[in-house]
């Protein structure tokens, strides 16, 4: 039995010209060939699977070919050329700087720089994943690299050109390697399934090009995995089946519904798509790339832009034809929210179901007024309830309460008139479009005042402390209250002070306000500062604890305290010493246990 080789191995390109996707560097690497210009150092970076290591490889096998093309290409039938296909040319090393970090290899591979080649004109070192080097390492190959031996050519390679030290980055010429596109992968898979006799159908390479994310080697191992699974026949059914991949017909499916407003057939297959097992923000991904692609297919400029296949394309042309610009617009952005607040959903299923309901609704036409209220008038029709909320204009002054109104229930005049309107002064309407208000049944020997109801409750409402204090002062302005309400209520106050005193708030907290002499208050306060801040506001402190204290004669006296009232703050040492002082067993203790102070 022939043994298998993987088709990343067995069709890796061995010339420059089989190199897929890299035209304008490998053109660059000719012509250096060609011309003899050779650097001392190259820096190949770029995604992984591009072709860095081939390239290098190649690179080198043609810098030391004896008959080199006059395209700049290796002959392949010299002695270095065989020996490098052999595998058994000592001209070319590659090492793995993932597993070789050391300073210790990198002194072991300046040590070989210095022995000429043998065959050939140049010795050539292949580093690859060179990010990995530790920084010592760089160091150490950092003066080699800057004035390596006349012999010595150094080709780099790394999928992380940011890690590398900026000082190494200043001494080689610098190479960046494109991500393959679409088109070229399903280009180049095509040439493998010919050479293996593989048959395929463009729709499944398409998607295993889609799959491999511009990476040509993992294009290739995926193909291997179809081609296994699918026996020689590779279809898009299989290949979706075997990668596990929505299929893009869901997507063609969910616009044409969305364009026809076909909400309920949308949940249904949303549904389905879920049951499968994929995942909600995995079809939202989906389906924004999809609607890209109809928008881009209604231009022939943007056409181009779209990496798919032909039968794919020419279906997204016929989908482009029944879209609106503005339909694919907003379905972009209401995708794009949702993408964002997919992470954060705790319901993400419920999230995805309400933007694919408002992209099925993008085209839905408004309705009038009889079929129901818009959305836009939501706000309008709370505005008419305000205004019709607002109480009504009526005499300034009611009579009494006639004796045949007495006779009618309660009841029936709060049914019909569950919130008092309570009349402004403005003039009383006409007669005929006053409104008819049941009258308040207090006694019958009072007479009761709408303009006097008014008075009273425009004073009860006042916000100010003042207010209050004018009211209730009448009723009681001669309280008795004792310590712990007088601390309480200073803290109330500290606590309902605005924002902009909140400092001062923060300081009055920490005060304690004692009774002197009823009902004369002091409060000793830390420093003048505080003393200044404080003196500011006395009238309004002193307004506050008359009003809620129910007192009129409060007085506030303050003071501020005295330097030898302060008490000195001890350490831990001082704490200690003083305890020991206080209670001679402490120090008998510390001597029994043999205890140390720290």
């Amino acid at each position: 039995m022939e043994e298998y080789i993987v088709s990343a191995r067995k069709y890796r390109p061995t010339s420059f010209d089989s190199v897929v996707g890299q035209q304008a560097l490998t053109t660059t690497l000719k012509n250096a060939v060609k011309s003899g210009k050779l650097a001392h150092a190259y820096l190949f970076c770029g995604p992984r699977g591009v072709g860095k290591t081939t390239c290098a490889r190649i690179f080198a096998k043609a810098i030391n070919c004896l008959s080199p093309t006059a395209e700049g290409e290796a002959c392949e039938h010299c002695e270095s050329c065989l020996a490098f296909n052999e595998q058994r040319s000592f001209n070319i090393f590659e090492l793995d700087a993932a597993s070789n970090n050391s300073v210790e290899h990198i002194k072991t591979l300046m040590e070989q720089t210095r022995i000429p080649p043998q065959v050939g004109k140049y010795k050539v070192f292949i580093i690859d994943e060179v990010h990995m080097l530790s920084t010592a390492a760089f160091n150490a190959f950092l003066k080699t690299l800057e004035e390596p031996p006349a012999h010595v050519i150094f080709i780099l390679a790394t999928t992380e050109k940011h890690k590398i030290l900026p000082t190494i980055l200043s001494r080689c010429q610098i190479y960046d390697f494109e991500r393959m596109t679409v088109r070229n992968t399903i280009d180049h898979l095509k040439s493998v399934a010919q050479k293996e006799g593989i048959t395929y159908e463009e729709e499944a390479l398409a998607v295993i090009a889609e799959k491999a994310d511009g990476g040509m080697r993992d294009a290739l191992s995926i193909f291997d995995q179809c081609a296994s699974f699918c026996q020689g026949n590779i279809t898009y059914q299989k290949v979706i089946e075997d990668l596990n991949v929505l299929d893009a017909e869901n997507y063609f499916q969910i616009i044409d519904l969305a364009v026809d407003n076909k909400v309920s057939d949308i949940m249904v297959l949303l549904n389905t798509v879920i049951n499968k097992g994929f995942d909600g923000g995995l079809l939202i991904q989906g389906l924004a790339k999809h609607v890209r692609n109809v928008l881009m297919a209604k231009d022939p400029q943007t056409m181009p832009l779209l990496e798919v296949s032909d039968q794919q394309r020419q279906r997204y042309q016929q989908q482009a034809k029944r879209c609106e610009n503005r339909m694919l617009y907003e379905a972009l952005r209401l995708m794009n929210q949702c993408d964002i607040q997919y992470r954060q959903s705790s319901n993400k299923r419920l999230l995805v179901e309400l933007t694919l309901i408002q992209i099925a609704q993008i085209t839905q036409p408004e309705e009038g007024p009889a079929s129901g209220r818009k959305p836009r008038r939501l706000k309008s029709l709370f505005k008419h309830l305000m205004q019709s909320a607002q109480p009504r204009k009526a005499a300034p002054q009611v009579a009494a309460a006639e004796p045949a109104a007495s006779t009618t229930p309660r009841t029936t005049a709060s049914a019909q008139s569950p919130i008092p309107h309570i009349p402004s002064a403005s003039p009383s309407p006409a007669p005929s479009q006053r409104p008819v208000h049941k009258k308040p049944q207090l006694k019958s020997s009072i007479s009761f005042s709408w303009s006097n109801l008014r008075n009273s409750s425009g004073q009860t409402a006042m916000g100010n402390d003042e207010g209050k204090q004018e009211n209730d002062g009448q009723k009681a302005d001669q309280h008795t209250f004792d310590q712990q309400e007088l601390e309480l209520e200073w803290l109330s106050m500290c606590n309902r002070m605005p924002q902009h005193l909140s400092g001062v708030a923060n300081r009055m907290k920490n005060m304690s306000p004692t009774i002197l002499h009823f009902p004369a208050i002091e409060v000793v306060v830390e420093n003048q500062l505080a003393m200044e801040q404080m003196e500011a506001i006395k009238g309004k402190i002193v307004s506050t604890l008359k009003l809620h204290l129910r007192n009129n004669d409060i007085t506030l006296n303050m003071r501020v305290a005295e330097h030898q009232a302060q008490t000195k703050t001890l350490s831990r040492r001082e704490q200690y010493e003083l305890m020991e002082k206080e209670n001679p067993s402490v120090a008998k203790l510390r001597e029994l246990l043999d205890l140390q102070l720290a």
